[in-house]
């Protein structure tokens, strides 16, 4: 028998809950840009603190994970598909803004999520 959506989406769920070391090169905020058919993903840079914190390079205070934060991004970059914009990121820069693969695996994910939601009409909300 195949597991159900929502056993699926418990093991997703138990998943997240596990200790996850942050990537030293920084993060990304994904978003579409429904105007222009475009998946958005702006990189910041972070450093991490003594306790395994994204802390803001500038301040030294760790970043905090919901709401607004108001920092300079690194770089913009745009793709029409999940795969145009993961191959801008790997393939394009040089230093890749990626140095874990967990890091880039989650990013590949969230970008077939975004594509998705362009597609069709959806709201895209970051995980």
């Amino acid at each position: 028998m195949a597991p159900s959506a929502a056993d699926l989406a418990a093991i997703d769920r138990d998943l997240s809950k596990r200790f996850i070391a942050l990537d030293p090169a920084g993060y990304f905020i994904i978003y579409l840009d429904r105007e222009a058919h475009l998946i958005c993903a702006k990189h910041y840079t972070n450093t991490i603190n003594d306790k395994g914190l994204a802390v803001d390079p500038a301040t030294g205070q760790p970043l905090p994970v919901r709401g607004k934060v108001e920092r300079q991004a690194t770089a913009l970059f745009t793709g029409r598909t999940a795969k145009e914009l993961g191959m801008k990121i790997t393939e394009d820069c040089d230093p890749c803004p990626l140095t874990k693969l967990d890091h880039a695996l989650y990013l590949g994910r969230e970008f077939v999520r975004a594509e998705l939601a362009l597609i069709r009409g959806e709201e895209y909300i970051q995980d």
